[in-house]
């Protein structure tokens, strides 16, 4: 019983890492890399439809990016896309591919993506807490129910205490990373 219950939370757990991971790529940095198109979608045949599922992406350049759509009459979706997205990126059409090049970041712009990602890694934290809450209430429900002792529910406990700070430890890391990512010029 308690197995699972600390199985569940870690895995919530991970998911929570995971969705930092994701938020963090889509935060524009100085280089280009396609994971900053992961949550733009283009209105296809009248579907909205991820980026990725619509073209391929290339970056021939640090600071330029090469979008290539699969069907060529939907370039000018992608384009529009791109252009309302707020990356702050102004797209070229030459009528094949579509041609992005990623202007210089600014300290003040670089200070609210800074902001941004403190952000996300404080709601993938939350998200840690709350699994970690969760499965607290399990454990000492199976404690009150008199299903396990309060030994075992105490180790059960602490142990569970360990992997919400080795969680949070890491989403502190990935938010270390990608802040000297930011600051770098």
């Amino acid at each position: 019983m308690i197995g699972d219950i600390t199985t569940e939370a870690k895995s919530k757990m991970d998911h929570a890492v995971e969705f930092a991971k994701e938020e963090f790529a889509a935060i524009r940095t100085g280089r280009a890399h396609p994971a900053m198109f992961n949550k733009l979608s283009a209105e296809y045949y009248g579907t909205p439809t991820p980026l990725q599922q619509l073209a391929s992406f290339n970056v021939p350049e640090a600071r330029m990016i090469l979008i290539t759509p699969y069907d060529r009459s939907a370039i000018n979706a992608v384009e529009k896309a791109i252009r309302d997205s707020d990356l702050g990126v102004n797209p070229s059409n030459d009528g094949v591919s579509i041609r992005c090049v990623l202007p210089e970041l600014t300290a003040e712009r670089r200070k609210e993506y800074t902001k941004l990602a403190k952000s996300k890694a404080e709601d993938a934290k939350v998200s840690v807490r709350t699994s970690r809450r969760a499965a607290k209430e399990a454990i000492d429900k199976l404690v009150k129910d008199k299903e396990i002792g309060e030994d075992e529910g105490k180790r059960a406990e602490a142990e569970l205490d360990r992997t919400t700070k080795k969680y949070t430890d890491l989403i502190d890391e990935l938010l270390k990373a990608k802040e000297a990512e930011l600051l770098e010029v």
